[in-house]
């Protein structure tokens, strides 16, 4: 029991390293980016993306970033089971949406200029 507390522990602190590493790194791709501005877009941009790729690595390996891959996991294997709808499906009810826009729309519409009407009668303006 103290043995797993004390892992818990130093897997915190460790934690806690990784992401002053992680800030540490994404800070050197602004700053990088910044002072280097007179060097090509090209290698600023491939630098860029590879700090950013190394800090996203760092982060996956603490606590939270392994939960939050393990979301992610997941989160792919739930949109397998999803049934997509057909073309035709989708088509429809794109049309139905359209449909009753346009039919609310117009109600809105007419409700509005019926009700400025009634102002305007019960004003005198």
């Amino acid at each position: 029991m103290k043995a797993n507390a004390e892992n818990q522990e130093s897997e915190s602190k460790m934690d806690g390293l990784k992401w002053v590493v992680v800030f540490a790194l994404l800070a050197a791709a602004v700053v990088g980016n910044y002072l280097y501005s007179d060097v090509s877009v090209v290698l600023r941009s491939s630098a860029v993306v590879t700090l950013v790729v190394i800090a996203g690595i760092f982060a996956a390996l603490t606590a939270k970033g392994k939960s939050v891959v393990t979301f992610a996991r997941e989160s792919r294997m739930e949109v397998r089971k999803v049934v997509w709808p057909t073309r035709q499906e989708a088509t429809q009810t794109t049309f139905i949406v359209l449909a009753v826009t346009i039919v609310m729309a117009l109600a809105l519409w007419g409700i509005d200029g019926v009700m400025v009407r009634l102002v305007r009668l019960v004003t005198g303006a």
